[in-house]
């Protein structure tokens, strides 16, 4: 086959290890499996959710909405009116509002910063574009944020800056002081994304949203999902806020007809599903305390986490560990692609599902 058609092939696009996705529950394992390997709401989905997408179903036969708009008007309520239907942008998926700001502001060459371990299509879709790529790592003994590490990297070709609270996959999160500082000290032609899926579960007394940078006109944009608190991961839908500049900016590359309607429609219903949030949260908060304590107990090597994950260092090779684990029917999930070697990650489950975590974790250590 000849290779000519190779020499218009962008060469930021060449082959490399693609994002790949948590792995689904085996259909041959003969047992009960209980996944705590992607983050995936415990109690499983918003029951108004559900009768939303039942009746959905019966119009899938005609194109959904050209625009968001009915989404937007729907987070304006969920955000009791202190945003505008503006500022809000709507996809299939957090990754692909990442995508689409990345779409939008990054030209080759450009810069993008982002602080591993960290969720990998920041690197991955940057590199699309023609991005080159910094990585600040987190500090090694706390996984925080260098702030001044990656203040010092801003160059005049720096166009998007990835933060992320809480950060997956080490469960950290960015202390509002240090956010201050940080978004005090940026230049104003950079934009700041700050990736907040897992904020439902931030409990801690210094943890703050995006949301008031925005109110205060910060180049900052807030991505959310569907996927975790709301139970919606199989719609694959998301959102992100910023300013109105911002987002009719990116609202231009907003393709027709882009949401399902079915998405649309779950993600309406699961907004206005308050019990079964609060039960979400609820659910998580006592699996999180449930857990760190048996983890002390065991004294199994784990970091405080503000999402409902853990991130361990196992007392075994991590494969070897998650290997293990499922053989008593647990998953979980090794982050080495992450950029964290040698850990693993473990999602916060029901009851059923951490106490079955740490019967395997009592046999491994007994072995």
């Amino acid at each position: 086959m000849s290779k000519e058609i190779e020499s218009i092939f962008k060469s930021y696009l060449q082959p490399k290890k693609a994002y790949e996705g948590g792995k689904g529950i085996p259909s041959n394992s003969g047992q009960k499996i209980y996944k705590l390997s992607s983050n995936e709401n415990p109690l499983g989905q918003s029951p108004k959710a559900t009768e939303a997408l039942i009746e959905a179903a019966k119009n899938v036969h005609v194109y959904p909405d050209q625009t968001d708009i009915r989404l937007r008007k729907a987070l304006v309520k969920d955000f009791n009116g202190q945003l505008s239907e503006d500022q809000f942008i709507c996809g299939n998926s957090g990754s692909e509002i990442i995508d689409m700001i990345l779409r939008a502001f990054i030209n080759e060459g450009d810069e993008v910063i982002f602080s591993n371990p960290c969720f990998l299509p920041y690197s991955v879709f940057s590199r699309w574009y023609g991005a080159k790529q910094v990585d600040i790592p987190l500090r090694e003994s706390d996984y925080a944020l260098d702030v001044e590490e990656m203040l010092a990297a801003i160059t005049d070709r720096t166009k998007v800056i990835f933060l992320t609270s809480p950060n997956n996959p080490t469960g950290t999160y960015i202390p509002k002081d240090v956010l201050d500082a940080f978004l005090s000290s940026i230049p104003k032609n950079i934009v700041v994304v700050l990736d907040e899926v897992y904020s439902h579960f931030a409990d801690a007394e210094d943890y703050i949203s995006g949301l008031p940078y925005v109110k205060e006109g910060h180049n900052l944009i807030a991505i959310n999902s569907f996927s975790k608190t709301y139970g919606l991961a199989g719609q694959r839908i998301g959102y992100c806020y910023t300013t109105t500049t911002i987002a009719e900016y990116i609202r231009q590359i907003h393709k027709p007809f882009l949401l399902p309607h079915t998405s649309t429609e779950a993600a309406i219903g699961a907004l206005n599903d308050h019990e079964f949030i609060d039960s979400t949260v609820t659910t998580v908060l006592e699996g999180r305390d449930f857990l760190s304590k048996a983890f002390d107990r065991l004294e199994i090597k784990y970091w405080p986490t503000q999402a409902n994950f853990f991130l361990v260092d196992p007392p075994i090779p991590e494969f070897e560990f998650a290997d293990f684990l499922m053989e008593k029917g647990v998953m979980v999930r090794p982050v080495s692609q992450f950029g964290a070697p040698g850990k693993v990650r473990i999602t916060i489950g029901d009851s059923e599902a951490n106490e079955a975590l740490v019967s395997a974790l009592e046999k491994l250590l007994s072995s």
